[in-house]
């Protein structure tokens, strides 16, 4: 099987499906390769893809499609021993990779055998890096918008999030 590159699976106008299909396939290697390395599965996180649309697709899905599909294709793929899964938000904004996480854990409170979480990349540290651009004078504002953002994926990862509030507050 040949490696798909990340960007690939958020690149192009393939509908949600076929997202699903490829990340179903890698995950299958990953895990397959896993095994027969001896790794042992309660000691690792996976950092996946959550199962997204391309961006250029006529068809960019609900926020409740794309929690189903995601947690559905890693339900097929990943073991209940691996402790969690600490999704990739590349090619999402903050408040929308929050609202999709939120909506895993909301639909599914209770019926995971992992635990869903962020690797703490773009979908919490770009509106810090976005306030702050280098200026020491907005170290403040950006502390402020990185504190927001980790509020709003704690809330997401307990399926709390309501993305109609999410308001940054004020330094």
């Amino acid at each position: 099987m040949p490696i798909v590159e990340p960007e690939v699976l958020m690149d192009g106008d393939h509908p949600l499906e076929r997202c699903a299909t490829v990340t179903e396939a890698v995950l299958h290697a990953v895990f397959d390769a896993l095994d027969a390395q001896g790794v042992l599965l309660e000691g690792m996180l996976l950092k996946p893809n959550m199962v997204v649309p391309g961006l250029e697709a006529s068809d960019q899905s609900g926020t409740d499609a794309i929690a189903d599909a995601t947690v559905a294709t890693l339900r097929r793929q990943v073991p209940a021993a691996v402790p969690g899964i600490a999704f990739l938000s590349g090619g999402q904004s903050a408040k929308l990779a929050s609202a999709r996480l939120n909506a895993m854990n909301a639909r599914n409170r209770d019926r995971l055998p992992w635990a869903l979480a962020f690797s703490f990349a773009r979908a919490i540290q770009q509106p810090a890096l976005d306030a702050w651009r280098g200026v020491a004078e907005n170290v403040p504002q950006a502390q402020q918008a990185l504190f927001h953002r980790a509020d709003c994926n704690r809330a997401a990862r307990r399926g709390e999030y309501d993305a109609a509030t999410d308001a940054p507050r004020r330094a």
